[in-house]
């Protein structure tokens, strides 16, 4: 699976299908093999939260990507992220714009 596989029609996607492919994506893609339950709980947060705003056509901007890249690099230590794992949710999160 790749990530475009990952974000087409996401946006009339139920949450549990979503969750679905995002697992998918991070078994069989090998950059995203790196994420761990928790960081893919992390992630998945996240998209349904974006998944929100492509619904009502808002669409997401680099300064929300920006603000919460940035909360979970100062939370990276708590959650247990590597550098790794925080380039690879960037990667997911800058696809959504």
């Amino acid at each position: 699976m790749d990530l475009k596989d990952f974000l087409a029609n996401i946006k009339d996607e139920p949450s549990d299908i979503i969750e679905r492919k995002l697992n998918e994506l991070v078994r069989e893609n090998y950059h995203f093999q790196h994420l761990s339950s928790e960081n893919k709980e992390i992630v998945l947060a996240l998209v349904k939260r974006y998944k929100e705003k492509l619904r009502t056509g808002k669409g997401v901007s680099q300064y929300v990507i920006n603000r919460d890249m940035y909360k979970l690099y100062r939370q990276r230590y708590d959650l247990k992220l590597t550098e790794v794992d925080c380039d690879h949710i960037r990667e997911i999160l800058e696809s959504f714009k």
